[in-house]
């Protein structure tokens, strides 16, 4: 018998990620897109499809998060709400999927620690799945890896991220995530070699776990890009991640979608499901 298609639901669906999600969904022969969401009213009640320019698809945009998730329940397989929206929304949408019986697989950045951990315990009562991922592109993974390899060997690191001007949160999540991974393991970084002060408050970075500075950068003409630079006598090593199109992180939406069916809990991090 052919497995019944994975009805998902793009929440921020007029975004530049919420668009290509649209499009890869329309195409995945395993999915059905039943809902677009967005605030933006300008295309209020219009076909999402007809919209981004991949002809029509019969479905609306519409501004009312919990009347999609409904329609995301309707169908003989559990639904799935992919969150690309703001950081001032994302528990809210994230929960209200969980409450819904919708997993939910969460692009959107800035949940704080606490957030996450509360969303942790919500989708355990609910024995609901749910993915929080920092960055969907399978090139960031093997990034992430090569710098938790390297800082069996390197004492000194700092991260920078560099993101388009429009990015409302700082330091991106992944950076953050990439921190926590390094720091998970065991050692504290960048032991001080002087008693140093800061003229401009900030010029060091933000401190991230384990001890590691965290630069943001923003600025038109850049996408998404990561550096992690790790130094020690006589020499540096650097691992830096560029984005230069956002259909590279559609491999890991897909993948994400349709391994959020099999959970039964939060999974914070694409590296747990590949």
């Amino acid at each position: 018998m052919t497995q019944s298609p994975i009805p998902v639901v793009v929440n921020g669906a007029l975004g530049k990620m919420g668009r290509e999600t649209v499009k890869t969904v329309a195409q995945a022969e395993d999915m059905m897109l039943v809902g677009a969401i967005d605030k933006n009213p300008a295309h209020l009640g219009e076909d999402i499809g007809e919209i981004i320019g991949c002809g029509a698809l019969e479905v609306p945009v519409l501004n009312d998060l919990e009347s999609v998730l409904v329609l995301a329940t309707q169908e003989k397989v559990q639904g799935v709400m992919v969150d690309f929206t703001h950081p001032d929304s994302v528990y809210e949408n994230t929960r209200s999927a969980i409450a819904y019986g919708v997993r939910p697989v969460v692009g959107t950045t800035g949940l704080s620690d606490k957030q996450i951990k509360d969303l942790a315990e919500f989708a355990d009562k609910a024995t609901t799945g749910a993915l929080i991922v920092p960055n969907f592109s399978i090139g960031m993974v093997l990034l992430q890896q090569a710098a938790v390899t390297a800082s069996q060997y390197f004492d000194h690191v700092e991260i920078i991220e560099l993101h388009h001007d429009r990015k409302a949160d700082a330091p991106s999540g992944t950076a953050i995530k990439t921190a926590q991974m390094l720091a998970e393991m065991g050692k504290n970084f960048n032991p001080p070699k002087v008693e140093s002060s800061e003229t401009i408050a900030g010029a060091r970075g933000g401190d991230g776990a384990g001890n590691i500075p965290i630069h943001s950068v923003r600025l038109p003409g850049l996408i998404a890009h990561q550096e992690v630079i790790f130094g020690a006598t006589g020499q540096i090593y650097t691992l830096r991640h560029d984005t230069s199109d956002r259909s590279c992180y559609m491999p890991g939406v897909l993948l994400a979608i349709r391994k959020v069916t099999e959970l039964t809990s939060l999974v914070y991090g694409l590296e747990k499901i590949i």
